[in-house]
């Protein structure tokens, strides 16, 4: 893997005319070096965050966060590192986000403890960070921005650009400063039916590409995807099959922040005669900020009925919106499926929709729920059975048009896996993109530009995970992941010894407890032999004059150890206290 990420980091030679040389000599002459710093999302789906350094000022697009992966024990999420931006916090102008989603914008209230920074974000954005912030008692410097504006940020001029993606009001950026133009495309697909109407600009890029443009970051989610991401107007189809079939409640299981999605699930009760009950804190909170924003303005109040109170109203006039479509163990759908649910029980042929697709390492815990919906007789509709989802991003073939529109001079793939990266590469490659004037990067790097020349400075910073445990940021790292994964394997042995403070002679017998490693009942024999080893132990030392508490202990947990690996071939964590009294 190593020799492939080199190989891809390699610039090649072409050959230029006369008159670009005397072009490039003279751009040379008066460029203004700047620099592209990804601190995530590059070979990872998360915790999106770049940085664009020119000329002693800072920009920050988006700063998200990503969720632990399996072996991360007891991870409530993960940030980036933003070590690189408090050591150059007097360099910082500001934060613009592309969209409202977890991964671009959930590590804003981290940053902002460390650091006060103005945030720009779209009316749906900022609303919840907004919401962040209350919750994390927090507050910043704020502008809400839209798609076609124009502003300011320090030295960067800004221009949000619309796009289409699974989340209101996501944008695009392009920036303009002293030091060259970079589009970065946000999360985007190209939708020509978006169910809100506003169709993503591609005239815009096409302009700002005849303007030039010296470096292009784009979403490479669905590089892997041939041809084109369908519509929203597929999912409207598919829902208006399951609300003209059935006569039963209808359970949707989406994404809160789907705003448009959840409105035409509204249109789709009204039309059918439905009410609309919503379980999950986080969709109730999305849902009454979209109203506040006029997202939902022609949605009567009347159509909504309190989830406590669906009892009166008859299956076939019933749709519940609730949280849960990824499998959380908390959340509203998993608790009806368990039988946890203080309002909804569910009944032989309700229709359980999954409006999502699972995202990667949520496969299993999605199937135990489906699973547990089968169970009591629940009709259970996928995305991978039924037009019920569509992606956020683009497939192959938006790429290529997006590349093709704007035209840059170096490209750098984001937001996607180390293949995603790759694949996107070669997908520039195959337009006529320069491979020399492409850069795969790993978080840290950064890309370093000045005039018709780049190159990439290998770990510039650091770009290091960040893991968040509890209310602890930063403290949790491989060795204590090392520890719990011991733990989670192969259990835990204490060996409680008192000993004599004056003369070092055992007090009284020394205790053995275990925890995961096996059932103290049933193999009292093993326990037994393990004290004797206790015992050698603290003779051996005795015999020798005795040993210091620190000396003792490790003499303790390596006799321990060998022990227990040879009579069981496992590895628990061993922790010896000695006391003395």
């Amino acid at each position: 893997m190593a020799r492939l990420k080199n190989n891809y980091r390699k610039r090649t030679a072409r050959t230029i005319s006369r008159d670009e040389l005397r072009r490039s000599r003279k751009s040379v002459k008066e460029a203004v070096p700047f620099k592209v710093i990804p601190l995530g999302g590059l070979s990872e789906i998360g915790k999106n965050c770049t940085l664009i350094e020119c000329g002693g000022e800072i920009l920050i697009i988006d700063c998200g966060l990503a969720f632990p992966e399996y072996e991360m024990f007891g991870i409530d999420l993960v940030i980036p590192d933003f070590t690189y931006l408090k050591e150059n916090s007097e360099k910082i102008k500001g934060l613009i986000i592309t969209h409202g989603h977890e991964d671009h914008i959930g590590g804003i209230p981290y940053l902002l403890r460390e650091l006060n920074v103005p945030v720009y974000a779209s009316p749906l954005s900022m609303g919840l960070i907004d919401h962040k912030l209350e919750e994390y008692g927090l507050w910043c410097e704020t502008h809400v921005i839209k798609a076609g504006d124009t502003f300011n940020v320090g030295s960067f001029r800004v221009e949000a650009i619309q796009t289409n993606h699974s989340i209101a009001d996501s944008m695009a950026f392009s920036v303009k400063f002293p030091g060259g133009h970079v589009i970065h495309t946000g999360d985007f697909k190209v939708d020509y039916a978006p169910l809100d109407g506003k169709v993503i600009d591609l005239r815009r890029f096409a302009q700002l590409g005849d303007e030039g443009v010296d470096l292009l970051i784009c979403d490479s989610t669905n590089v892997m995807r041939e041809g084109y991401t369908p519509s929203e107007a597929v999912v409207r189809k598919s829902i208006d099959e399951i609300f003209d079939n059935t006569e039963k409640r209808i359970i949707i299981a989406t994404f809160a922040s789907n705003v448009h999605r959840m409105r035409y699930f509204m249109e789709s009760s009204m039309k059918h005669n439905r009410r609309i009950a919503v379980s999950g804190r986080s969709m109730e909170n999305v849902l009454s900020l979209a109203r506040e924003l006029g997202y939902l303005n022609d949605i009567p109040e009347s159509l909504f009925v309190k989830i406590s109170e669906i009892s009166n109203i008859p299956d076939r006039n019933l749709t519940i919106l609730t949280t849960g479509s990824q499998g959380e163990p908390m959340s509203a759908l998993t608790r009806m499926a368990y039988d946890q649910h203080k309002s909804v029980k569910l009944k032989k042929n309700d229709v359980v929709v999954f409006s999502s697709s699972p995202i990667p390492g949520n496969e299993k815990i999605i199937s135990q729920v489906v699973n547990q919906l089968y169970a009591k007789n629940v009709k259970v509709v996928l995305a991978s059975a039924m037009d019920v989802h569509v992606s956020g991003h683009a497939s192959s073939e938006e790429l290529k048009l997006i590349h093709t529109l704007i035209r840059p001079k170096f490209f750098m793939p984001a937001h996607g896996e180390y293949r995603h990266l790759v694949e996107h590469s070669r997908l520039a490659q195959s337009l006529g993109q320069p491979s020399g004037h492409i850069y795969v990067m790993q978080n840290g790097d950064a890309l370093y530009i000045e005039g018709v020349r780049a190159h990439v400075i290998n770990g510039y910073t650091s770009g290091e995970d960040v893991m968040v445990d509890g209310y602890g940021v930063g403290d949790v790292g491989n060795v204590i992941l090392r520890e719990r994964k011991n733990l989670s394997q192969s259990g835990l042995v204490t060996i409680a010894v008192a000993l004599d403070s004056g003369t070092g002679s055992l007090m009284a017998a020394p205790e053995i407890r275990t925890i995961g490693l096996v059932y103290e009942q049933e193999h009292k024999d093993l326990l037994d032999e393990a004290l004797s080893i206790v015992y050698n132990t603290i003779g051996k030392s005795t015999e020798i004059g005795g040993l210091d508490e620190q000396s003792l202990t490790r003499a303790i947990r390596s006799d321990m150890k060998k022990y227990i690996y040879q009579k069981t071939k496992r590895s628990p964590v061993i922790i010896p206290i000695i006391m003395y009294v």
